[in-house]
């Protein structure tokens, strides 16, 4: 059901009398800039300020709280606004288009290839003074950022190798009661004892089929052409944030060391899917949005599948 460029711009019915859109998960800067990077992918055209705050609207977000969110993006520069007459117009910084783009990279990324392993934990070992609790408290949150776990209260693990940028850390950190090294676990080693015990599989994998059971059926809704503008819209923006949470929450572990039926590549390709099969459904509603301001630029909004590959369809 992708409308052509000849379609019209009037207002749409909801065709699901059921539909109603989902409450406001995101906080409305982050669902702008959601938006942004979804439809006005590396485009330097400024919008009307009013046509943001209308698209927020779709999702609940009332007109304050719209215009807070665009004032907070002007102030971590990430928005550039600026003044045509009596109108105020919004583009992304240059900023914001590199942090866009890296994120798009590294959602869209996830989950497609799995690296090899040689059966090596890196592990690090820390005992910090209480009195240093804010360098301990740095360190735990680079060694997430490096994947890593605690496997116990000081002892944090991770299947890949970082011990290098552990060390790194360590001394810009100025730690010096930490130890990083590489191991193997000894074969025999209890299930209580593993080190892959340091993350909450089971819970990730409930994590994942829940998503998986909400993704199939939006894919068949779509592939169906049950799915109005102004649903497809909201839906798209949904199952977006919903996968990019993955990233943060699963470790990324060798296939050795995950069940066997691990959900992760199945959950990915339903994403992949719904996300791709809903673009040129969701566009059509943005521009129907925009084009209440401007509809030269309407034409201009554009999805991108994926792949990154821009259409304008």
């Amino acid at each position: 059901m992708a409308p052509h460029e000849s379609a019209s711009l009037a207002e749409p019915e909801y065709e699901d009398a059921e539909f109603r859109p989902w409450g406001v998960v995101l906080r409305p800067p982050r669902l702008l800039l959601t938006l942004l990077g979804d439809y006005w992918w590396q485009r330097t055209e400024s919008l009307p300020s009013a046509a943001l705050v209308a698209l927020l609207a779709e999702f609940g977000v009332s007109d304050s709280a719209a215009r807070a969110a665009l004032s907070r993006l002007t102030r971590n520069n990430l928005l550039v606004t600026g003044k045509v007459g009596r109108r105020t117009f919004v583009r992304l910084s240059d900023r914001a288009a590199s942090i866009l783009d890296e994120g798009a990279s590294h959602i869209f990324s996830f989950g497609l290839h799995t690296q090899p392993w040689d059966g090596m934990w890196s592990i690090v070992a820390f005992s910090i003074p209480e009195h240093n609790r804010a360098a301990r408290d740095a360190l735990r949150k680079e060694l997430r950022w490096l994947g890593f776990a605690p496997l116990y209260d000081g002892l944090w693990v991770s299947p890949r190798d970082h011990a290098d940028e552990v060390v790194g850390q360590l001394a810009e950190l100025g730690i010096t009661t930490a130890t990083a090294f590489r191991a193997a676990a000894v074969p025999g080693t209890g299930p209580d004892g593993v080190p892959q015990r340091a993350w909450d599989l089971d819970d990730l994998q409930e994590r994942y089929g829940t998503f998986v059971e909400y993704a199939e059926r939006l894919r068949e809704r779509a592939l169906a052409g049950r799915i109005s503008p102004v649903e497809a819209l909201v839906e798209r923006t949904r199952v977006m944030d919903e996968w990019r949470t993955f990233p943060g929450l699963d470790p990324d572990l060798p296939g050795e060391l995950l069940p066997e039926t691990w959900p992760r590549a199945a959950a990915r390709d339903l994403f992949i899917s719904a996300y791709d099969l809903l673009g040129p459904v969701a566009v059509h509603r943005v521009r129907q949005i925009i084009a209440r301001y401007s509809r030269d630029l309407a034409a201009q909004a554009a999805y991108h599948g994926s792949g990154l590959a821009a259409s304008a369809s």
